[in-house]
């Protein structure tokens, strides 16, 4: 597909990353402030019809419900008269009890759809998540694969690396790159790991979140003492390590009685699950490398996981967040989701200068960055300043506020989610049904 002339001229604020020849993936990238950036500018309108898309979602975890749920369901409330969006977990309509499925042409949201949407492996496993694309492709859909993770480059200490490994999921992920006709991911260095991989267009769409939900408007608590929150799932045993102490010396810097620190994330009793699952065995692993040095003062606290729509929550009970990462692809590929989780409540973000926290933390201005091999002293030094210094800490948190306040707002990118499917569907020469894509 050749460009046309007008879509080479330079445009400013854009970096393009293209290099198209034939049979080269078109890779779409994007610039901060507006969360998508197509290949090339232009305009381009869809016909009168709606466009109908059916999201395939594996569960209403995390990824499905920042990456699907959460921005389908806004983008058809901001563009009702564009978009009709249906949601099924299990499209293909199987009954595992019966071993059964329906024809294809019986498929009811599959017949009905232009796009599917599929993102990461579904609940329903590997074969299963590469047969809704496979026949997606068949029934004439445009294909839309999501992933936030980078999943083909799981790292030994990854609770799930194991199964991937034995259930070939890396390989079945890479099936899904390469026949999907767009393939969205979170951030460009993300991108650039699997472009080789994807058989047509690439892109990077940010997370987003409704901040109109009760979650993201709970009133700030307040506190005599300086409240640090770590929000993560004990997936996190590794990156932990890299925090090692770091709540012990910070207390003795500061008095135990100024800071209180809190870990949220622990998974809710279940009288059901497995006494051997692999969070029964990694979470005491975890929860040790957090609590290393608080012996004779318990000042913190440990609080139970909550569903991703009430994950806000956390938020209104802190101070300062952190987010501590070790380096390797797989982290380096992550999303600044924790941005636009502490910007809506105005807290100052300390990160690990890994993944893309580079786009929207400044040092000293909205948050700051500590380098992935940097010695423990940096952590301490940083977080005993914001302990101290409660000004700052308000300055820093307005700062990130103002800067993200837009970028992560799903109504707001509605429209560029929407451009992305009218640009992708022309690139790839996809049709409709029952009328012109384009006029």
């Amino acid at each position: 597909m050749a460009l046309r002339k007008s879509s080479k001229r330079k445009i400013r604020n854009l970096r393009l990353r293209h290099k198209k020849t034939k049979g080269e993936p078109v890779f779409l990238t994007q610039v901060l402030g507006s969360g998508l950036v197509f290949l090339y500018p232009g305009y381009y309108y869809m016909s009168m019809r709606k466009l109908k898309i059916l999201v395939v979602f594996a569960n209403h975890g995390g990824c499905s419900y920042y990456r699907q749920l959460s921005p389908m369901k806004m983008m058809e409330e901001v563009m009702p008269d564009k978009v009709e969006v249906r949601y099924n977990d299990n499209p293909l309509e199987v009954d595992p009890d019966k071993n059964y499925a329906p024809p294809e042409d019986k498929l009811t949201d599959m017949n009905w759809a232009d796009i599917v949407f599929v993102a990461n492996i579904l609940k329903y496993g590997g074969p299963y998540t590469a047969r809704v694309i496979g026949i997606a492709k068949k029934l004439g859909k445009f294909v839309h694969f999501d992933t936030d993770d980078l999943l083909t480059d799981l790292y030994e200490e990854h609770h799930l690396y194991e199964t991937y490994r034995d259930n070939k999921l890396d390989e079945i992920t890479k099936f899904c790159y390469f026949n999907a006709d767009l393939v969205t991911v979170t951030q460009v260095k993300f991108a650039k790991r699997i472009q080789p991989l994807v058989g047509k267009c690439l892109a990077v769409a940010r997370n987003v979140i409704d901040y109109s939900l009760p979650a993201w408007n709970h009133p700030r608590t307040k506190a005599k003492f300086t409240r640090i929150g770590y929000a993560a799932g004990i997936h996190h045993r590794g990156d932990v390590k890299v925090f090692n102490a770091v709540p012990h010396l910070v207390n003795q810097k500061v008095g135990r009685e100024n800071v209180q620190w809190n870990f949220y994330g622990h998974p809710p009793p279940d009288p059901n699950k497995d006494k051997n699952s692999w969070e029964a065995r990694v979470w005491p692993e975890y929860m040790q490398q957090l609590l290393r040095g608080f012996k004779g003062h318990k000042n913190y606290n440990i609080h139970y996981a909550l569903p991703p729509n009430d994950y806000g929550r956390y938020y209104a009970g802190m101070d300062v967040a952190i987010a501590p990462l070790q380096m390797n692809n797989f982290n380096d590929s992550k999303s600044d989701i924790k941005v636009a989780e502490c910007s809506r409540y105005k807290i100052p973000l300390v990160a690990s200068n890994v993944g893309c926290y580079d786009e929207t933390i400044i040092n000293g201005e909205t948050g700051y960055l500590i380098d992935h091999d940097a010695p423990r002293s940096e952590w301490v030094k940083i977080l005993s300043k914001l302990c101290k210094d409660k000004k700052h800490r308000i300055e820093l948190g307005q700062n990130l506020h103002d800067r993200t306040k837009d970028l992560f707002d799903g109504r707001k990118q509605s429209k560029l989610r929407y451009d992305l499917y009218v640009q992708a569907i022309r690139d790839t020469g996809h049709k409709l049904d029952d009328s012109p894509v384009l006029l």
